[in-house]
């Protein structure tokens, strides 16, 4: 496996990894900031041409400047899957994976990822990682 090119944008390398829920649902956090997005895995053939678009709303909902969102997802539209580099990352995102499904078993997901209203809500939900497990 060829190592983790350097990245060209300035939130750098994004991780994801799926999340087996009826519907599929992709979970990408970002290395940096451990900033987490949940977004429809289907069709995964073009999760990464996507996912700029998922972010966008997720950014700009923590009052993320527009300028920065738009030089950042414009520069991700040239990506590659490569294999997890850091293990610190892959247990953030089991971490969140555990919350949202904490969420999901309340209700509050499904009917809300295709809403683009929701957007902020999600946001907010996946941010809050200090919550004590029960």
């Amino acid at each position: 496996m060829p190592p983790v090119e350097e990245p060209t944008t300035a939130l750098g390398n994004w991780y994801g990894t799926a999340l087996f829920w009826r519907p599929l649902v992709a979970l990408l956090v970002n290395e940096q900031t451990l900033y987490p997005v949940l977004m429809p895995l289907a069709p995964a053939a073009t999760l990464m041409g996507r996912f700029p678009g998922a972010l966008r709303p997720t950014l700009g909902a923590h009052g993320v400047a527009e300028e920065f969102i738009e030089a950042e997802t414009a520069e991700m539209m040239d990506g590659r899957y490569m294999k997890t580099a850091n293990r610190s990352v892959l247990g953030i995102m089991n971490e969140f994976s555990y919350l949202a499904e904490a969420y999901l078993r309340v209700g509050e997901w499904i009917s809300c990822l295709s809403r683009s209203g929701c957007r902020r809500r999600h946001v907010a939900l996946c941010t809050n990682v200090t919550a004590p497990r029960p």
